[in-house]
């Protein structure tokens, strides 16, 4: 059996921050990135107006993402052989004409 070349998306959370679905969706169709999975969600202190998506710290078999969007904060676990340098192009592609 051949491997899917899109990467799979994880939905477990019955909540998201508002538009993270669509970008994660954009996100799994590059290659080499093998699952994604949007994890917990929590409040900042600070307010960040617009939708942000950035690589936070590897672990042990890819990244972990923190997307920001007004006060509301989700963990996104990203699983990729992608170098971080690769995954954070990647993110600014899906990121633009959110």
């Amino acid at each position: 059996m051949s491997q899917s070349p899109k990467g799979r998306l994880v939905l477990t959370h019955s909540t998201y921050i508002p538009g993270l679905i669509r970008i994660l969706e954009k996100l799994a169709k590059y290659p080499g990135i093998q699952t994604i999975t949007p994890a917990v969600i929590g409040r900042a202190r600070s307010h960040s107006p617009e939708f942000k998506l950035k690589v936070s710290v590897p672990i042990r078999s890819g990244f972990k993402l923190i997307a920001r969007h007004g006060k509301t904060v989700q963990e996104v676990f990203i699983i990729t052989m992608l170098p971080q340098a690769d995954l954070e192009a990647a993110i600014a592609l899906s990121l633009k004409g959110k």
